[in-house]
Formats: C-alpha cells, sequence, structure tokens
C-alpha cells in the first residue's frame, strides 16, 4: 500500500529530515518548573527542506523555532517547553500529548503557509508521543 511505502521512506530518512528522539519526546518532569526538552532535525538529503512543528496542546508547550528551514546536511535543534504543573499530572504514566513534526524540501521558497497547504503526498511527517521522566530531585 501506498501509506506503508511511505512510512518506509521516512523510516530510512531517504528524502525527508531525520527527527531524534524518535517515537517519544522524553521530559524531565519537576513540580512547579519548566520543563524542557530538545529536538534536533537532521536533514541528510541534497535539498533545502522546510519543517514544522504542531502539538496537541499548544497552550502546555512554547516551541523554538516552530518553523524553519534546514540547509542540506545540516541540522537544527528545536527546543520544547512545557509550562510549570502545580500538581502531578493525573496522566503523568501515559500523557497523551503528541507533537507532529512535518517536513517538505522547501527549494527557493520560505512562505511556510504556502509550503504546508501543499498536497499532503509532498509531506513527511513525523510524529513524537510526549513522555514524563521523574527528575531525581523532585520531592512529593
Amino acid at each position: 500500500s501506498f501509506d506503508a511505502r511511505r512510512r518506509a521512506s521516512i523510516a530510512m530518512g531517504g528524502d525527508s529530515l531525520v527527527v531524534t528522539p524518535t517515537g517519544e519526546l522524553p521530559f524531565q518532569f519537576e513540580l512547579r518548573k519548566q520543563c524542557a526538552a530538545e529536538l534536533v532535525l537532521k536533514n541528510p538529503t541534497g535539498a533545502k527542506q522546510a519543517f514544522k512543528v504542531k502539538t496537541t496542546s499548544p497552550k502546555k508547550y512554547c516551541v523554538k523555532p516552530n518553523t524553519g528551514i534546514v540547509e542540506p546536511g545540516a541540522e537544527i535543534k528545536v527546543t520544547v517547553m512545557m509550562q510549570a504543573h502545580r500538581e502531578m499530572p493525573a496522566d503523568f504514566n501515559a500523557c497523551k500529548d503528541k507533537f507532529l513534526i512535518q517536513s517538505t524540501p522547501s527549494g527557493d521558497s520560505s512562505d511556510m503557509t504556502e509550503l504546508f497547504s501543499r498536497p499532503p503526498t509532498s509531506i513527511s511527517e513525523t510524529r513524537l508521543r510526549v513522555k514524563y521522566v521523574m527528575s531525581g530531585k523532585t520531592t512529593a
């Protein structure tokens, strides 16, 4: 099927950005503190790649930069800040928050709206689930 082929090409990182970490984005969790996690977007292709980072909980996370262009052979670090929690989240062991990293060859364009309104076939997607990791410093 087309979907399986697309997933295979994304897994090999042949024609799109390679996102690290894979599968899960771990946050060192501490009560009443902002927590940061880092994504690395690496461009193994010979073409410029535009990226956009989306989340299911935009009020809870601040993503910098949330869009940009990665030059061929280069990589960009993206910092994700989680707002401070006053109490333990109810979903601590199974957080439902997700991030979606979209990328597409950008050519000479830097118009993000235009680039990401193209047909879905030209946009690669990587999904990450948020995972809380207990920081050693947390006291109940």
